[in-house]
């Protein structure tokens, strides 16, 4: 698991590994778009980038004044040991507070902006609602989620991807782990996992990704 701050250094960028490989694809984002113009006008927010280390990301928003914490969480949850065994009907079993309290420890930290692209729908069923709750208590008044997810399960644009942060109203793609697909989000089942949240504003898209910002 990584789960690293980072802030701003005098004496130079942050020293850090590139964990995805292979070329990276240009995407507009109309919710990186809106959320670009929040980390530009508001200096000093802590944030958490959801993914492998991504030096590009890192150097951003350090950049801009914020303080970063990094969570990859698809890898943690699909590769750590929080499968417990099964109930009664053959199910399995899944830790998941012991999964949030590791995955996502902040010390009693508070955040004003999640990048959690598309990890929910990579998730195991039983980490996503812990997961979302878990950040709901941690995020501050007027807090924002940037989130991404699939509208289908099948196809190459399905693939587990890294989002690196770019000046421009683009993201960069690039291939990362392999992890399957869990599941699709629909409007209505995205509006029903963060119910306790207070708003929404959904992003038009042309490809399988619908974007949105969830505010707290």
């Amino acid at each position: 698991m990584l789960s690293r701050w980072f802030k701003k250094r005098d004496s130079g960028p942050p020293a850090v590994v590139a964990l995805s490989t292979g070329p990276r694809v240009p995407r507009h984002s109309g919710g990186w778009a809106a959320m670009r113009k929040r980390l530009q006008a508001e200096p000093g927010l802590r944030v958490i980038d959801v993914g492998h280390t991504s030096p590009a990301n890192i150097n951003y928003l350090t950049n801009l004044g914020h303080s970063l914490f990094m969570a990859d969480l698809v890898q943690d949850a699909c590769t750590g040991n929080w499968q417990t065994g099964q109930d009664e009907d053959g199910q399995p079993v899944w830790d998941s507070q012991g999964f949030v309290e590791q995955a996502l420890r902040f010390s009693g930290r508070t955040f004003d902006v999640v990048l959690l692209w598309t990890a929910l729908d990579y998730l195991p069923e039983p980490l996503v609602a812990p997961v979302v709750d878990h950040l709901c208590a941690a995020m501050n008044p007027g807090g924002q989620v940037l989130a991404f997810f699939h509208t289908r399960t099948q196809g190459d644009e399905t693939r587990n991807y890294r989002f690196h942060l770019t000046e421009s109203d683009d993201i960069d793609m690039q291939l990362s782990q392999p992890f399957p697909i869990q599941r699709a989000f629909t409007n209505r089942s995205i509006e029903r996992l963060f119910a306790a949240w207070s708003g929404h504003t959904q992003f038009l898209a042309k490809d399988s990704l619908s974007e949105v910002i969830i505010t707290r």
